[in-house]
C-alpha cells in the first residue's frame, strides 16, 4: 500500500445524507489533495455510507456515518482541515458555531446552507422568519461565487446556492459595468434534485414527470439573497423580479435574465463584456449559441449567452444545481482557501446524457 500523502488535506462533511452531501462525497473521492476524513449524521450514526449513496460504494466501501460529536473531536485533532457544512438552513448555524471552537489551527469552512449568506441576523430573519446566527458569527463569512472575488478572503465562505449562482453569474457583470436599468426580471427552471431528498407533493417523480410549473413567483428567498450579494459586490441595489419553475428532469438549472439597456449595445458587445469579465474563470464559458442544461449537468461548468434587441437584453445562464450550484462551487471555494488552483479536482466534463 502506498504511504499516505503528507500534503493531503482532511475533508469533513457535516449534515450527511442529502443530495448535496452525496455530491460532496463524490467530488472529494476524486480530489487529488482532499482526503475524506469523516461525515456526520446524527440521525444515522454507524450506518454505511453506501447504504445512503449506493453509487458511491466503490469509493466509500466500509465507510460509515459518524455522530457530530465524534466528527468535531476528529476535527479538533487536525492541524488543518476543510469542513463542508451540508446541513439544512436553520440547523447549520449551530453546527458551524461548534466547529468554530475546534482546536484546528488552519480550519476553513464552506457552508452550503443559507444560514451565513446575509451580513446581519436581522436581514436573515426578515427572509427566513427565524434567527440562525448572530452578527459576530455572520461577520466571519463571505457570501459570493468564487468568480466574483479576486482576492481570497480571510473569512469562511457562505455558498450562495443553486439558483443564486446561476443568477449572479449573469447579473454581476451587467451591474458592474452599469449597462442595465435597476429593474431585472429573471425566469428560471430547476431539476427535482433542487428540492432535496425527501419526497413531498410536487417533487415526487410521478407528479413532476411530464409537468412544468412556476412556484413562489416573486416571493422566492433566493431573490433577496441575490440582491444582497450583488449589491455588496457592485454597490447597486437592483430590483430583482424572480419567478422560479420546476422542470421534469433531475439535474440542472437554466435562468433567463431580462433588463432594459441604458445604452445601445449589440449582442456581440455584451458577449465581449462577459468574455472579458470571465477571462480568467476556468468554469464559465460564453457563446453566441443558447446553452443547454445537458452541456453542464454533472459538471462544475457554467454557460452564458447574451442577446439584445430593441433596447433590451436577455441572458441565458445554465449550471448543474448540485455541482456548480452547490458541492462543486463549495469545493472550488475550498481549493482557493487552501491556495490550490480553482479547477483542482473539478475539471471532469458534463455527463452529456443524464
Amino acid at each position: 500500500m502506498s504511504p499516505p500523502d503528507a500534503r493531503a488535506i482532511p475533508a469533513f462533511v457535516l449534515g450527511g445524507t442529502g443530495y448535496v452531501a452525496g455530491e460532496l462525497l463524490r467530488l472529494i473521492a476524486g480530489h487529488p489533495r482532499f482526503r475524506f476524513a469523516g461525515i456526520a449524521s446524527d440521525s444515522r450514526p454507524g450506518t454505511a455510507i453506501d447504504a445512503a449513496f449506493p453509487h458511491l460504494g466503490p469509493a466509500y466501501r466500509g465507510g460509515v456515518f459518524t455522530s457530530v460529536d465524534s466528527l468535531l473531536d476528529d476535527l479538533s485533532a487536525c492541524e488543518s482541515a476543510a469542513l463542508f457544512c451540508a446541513a439544512p438552513h436553520g440547523a447549520a448555524a449551530a453546527l458551524v458555531a461548534r466547529a468554530l471552537l475546534a482546536r484546528t489551527r488552519a480550519l476553513h469552512i464552506v457552508d452550503l446552507s443559507a444560514d451565513h449568506r446575509f451580513r446581519t441576523a436581522a436581514a436573515y430573519e426578515a427572509v427566513y422568519g427565524a434567527q440562525a446566527a448572530g452578527d459576530e458569527q455572520l461577520a466571519r463569512f463571505t457570501c459570493a461565487v468564487p468568480e466574483h472575488v479576486a482576492v481570497v478572503p480571510d473569512t469562511h465562505i457562505a455558498h450562495p446556492g443553486c439558483f443564486a449562482t446561476a443568477m449572479l453569474l449573469a447579473l454581476v457583470p451587467l451591474l458592474t459595468h452599469g449597462v442595465i436599468d435597476s429593474d431585472v426580471y429573471v425566469s428560471g427552471v430547476t431539476g427535482s434534485t433542487g428540492s432535496g431528498r425527501t419526497p413531498v407533493a410536487g417533487t415526487h417523480h410521478p407528479d413532476r414527470h411530464g409537468d412544468y410549473y412556476a412556484y413562489k413567483a416573486l416571493a422566492h428567498r433566493h431573490a433577496p439573497e441575490v440582491r444582497a450579494v450583488a449589491a455588496g459586490l457592485t454597490g447597486v441595489d437592483c430590483r430583482l423580479h424572480f419567478v422560479p419553475h420546476s422542470g421534469p428532469f433531475a439535474r440542472g438549472i437554466e435562468i433567463t435574465l431580462q433588463a432594459r439597456l441604458r445604452q445601445p449595445m449589440s449582442g456581440a458587445d455584451v458577449s465581449a463584456l462577459y468574455a472579458e469579465f470571465y477571462r480568467t474563470s476556468p468554469f464559465v464559458g460564453v457563446s453566441a449559441r443558447e446553452p443547454h442544461i445537458k452541456e453542464v449537468a454533472g459538471s462544475n461548468y457554467a454557460r452564458l449567452c447574451a442577446t439584445t434587441a430593441d433596447g433590451s437584453i436577455a441572458v441565458q445562464s445554465v449550471i448543474d444545481n448540485l455541482t456548480k450550484g452547490a458541492a462543486g462551487g463549495a469545493v472550488q471555494w475550498m481549493n482557493r482557501l487552501f491556495a490550490l488552483p480553482d479547477e483542482t479536482g473539478l475539471t471532469a466534463p458534463a455527463a452529456g446524457w443524464t
